[in-house]
């Protein structure tokens, strides 16, 4: 089990009872490490209440074009994206771009 701080921020805060920061305690699948893949998938699994809201957070068995993924304030695209090994601590932040006008 990993101790992590998520941020919804940019709006996703309203799929997840319009609050924006999270601390979570992500158990391991089958005492395996767990990544950022682990996480989504709890997150998906766990936090989205609405299954049609999965959408606005998910495509594809990712997370969605138009919202940036921070960890520890670095594009999770430089730290290996689904694969990257969580730590006690770590700060994950999803940023939707996309915004309605």
């Amino acid at each position: 089990m990993v101790s992590v701080k998520v941020e919804f921020l940019g709006g996703l805060d309203v799929i997840f009872g319009k609050q924006r920061t999270h601390k979570l305690n992500v158990p391991s699948n089958s005492g395996e490490e767990v990544t950022v893949g682990t996480l989504i998938d709890y997150i998906v699994e766990k936090m989205i209440k609405n299954a049609g809201d999965k959408c606005v957070f998910i495509e594809n068995d990712s997370v969605r074009p138009g919202i940036l993924t921070l960890i520890n304030d670095t594009d999770w695209e430089l730290e290996g994206e689904k694969e990257y090994v969580l730590e006690d601590g770590d700060i994950v932040s999803f940023t939707s771009t996309l915004h309605g006008g």
